[in-house]
């Protein structure tokens, strides 16, 4: 087995009615995620609303979430940044605490200021003299083209660049060009997007997915069917889930995983900060009518 693989999902943060951080709230979440069965977890990534957090916030967040898992599974700390400075202070400030992997972005700010292929390269480059393994992030909110050359070289000139989280359209072909082209030195490629291309991608030779904190439990035994070789228990046990995470892919975002955190009692608020609207009652309903029949343990680990 790689060492780089099954369902390591995204932590939400939660936070307070009123927009401030609930710290035992987030030990929580963490918690509910190891119980579910992740076999990594990722803080501060799109999903955990890094772009509505203070850099104070987020060391706070990196520290309680190094020290609270203590090592029960690799934790992934999100730190993607426009300015290269930045991403390696960063990165630094993640090692030094204990962290196991940092994930990023391609440099972007805006639709006008986007890396080059070279830029891209030179900012992982410097991240990864850090000394800390890296997961390429290739989702389409950065708007930055990443070609399957330019990251075979990367994970070849680059020693620490060794995951892929890969969610751009039609993901299952640009993960069976990456493992074609980059052979061993792609040691952990992954999809995302809540895990709503997975069958394909791991016919493509996904070795993992990142998924939302949702339904770990519910979309890790795809993972392991495939693994397996058990195709068609694996395609049966994402049909289960299908519904759910379409729901929440098309329709929710990160919103799902706060609302089922609620509604199981892990979490006491559900609140997204301004400018992100709550959940329309009639979406947030048929999500809930979507996951009872799941039983997913979200809906009873609190409780």
């Amino acid at each position: 087995m790689t060492r780089y693989s099954g369902i390591w999902p995204v932590a939400p943060t939660p936070f307070h009615d009123d927009g401030s951080l609930d710290p035992e709230g987030m030990k929580r979440v963490l918690d509910c995620l190891i119980d579910q069965g992740a076999d990594g977890i990722c803080v501060l990534a799109n999903f955990s609303e890094q772009f509505l957090l203070s850099d104070a916030e987020r060391e706070v967040l990196t520290r309680l979430a190094v020290e609270h898992v203590g090592g029960r599974v690799p934790l992934i700390v999100t730190i993607s940044h426009f300015a290269t400075r930045i991403a390696v202070e960063r990165a630094r400030f993640a090692k030094a605490l204990g962290a196991d992997i940092v994930m990023m972005m391609p440099p972007y700010h805006g639709a006008l200021l986007k890396g080059t292929p070279e830029q891209t390269f030179d900012q992982f480059r410097a991240v990864g003299e850090v000394g800390i393994p890296i997961m390429v992030q290739d989702a389409p909110l950065s708007g930055v083209e990443l070609s399957v050359p330019l990251l075979v070289r990367m994970a070849r000139e680059i020693e620490e660049v060794r995951l892929f989280k890969i969610e751009c359209p039609q993901a299952a072909n640009k993960i069976r060009a990456l493992i074609a082209e980059g052979g061993e030195a792609i040691e952990g490629p992954f999809d995302g997007e809540e895990g709503i291309t997975l069958l394909a991608d791991l016919d493509a030779g996904a070795t993992g997915s990142m998924t939302s904190g949702m339904i770990v439990d519910r979309i890790k035994p795809v993972i392991e069917k495939h693994r397996a070789g058990d195709v068609a228990g694996a395609t049966e046990a994402y049909g289960r889930v299908a519904m759910a995470i379409n729901h929440e892919n098309r329709q929710c975002g990160w919103r799902s995983t706060k609302a089922a955190m609620v509604e199981g009692g892990v979490i006491r608020s559900e609140y997204c900060r301004h400018p992100i609207a709550p959940l329309h009652p009639a979406i947030r309903a048929r999500l809930i009518d979507l996951l009872r029949p799941l039983d997913p343990l979200v809906l009873r680990w609190g409780k």
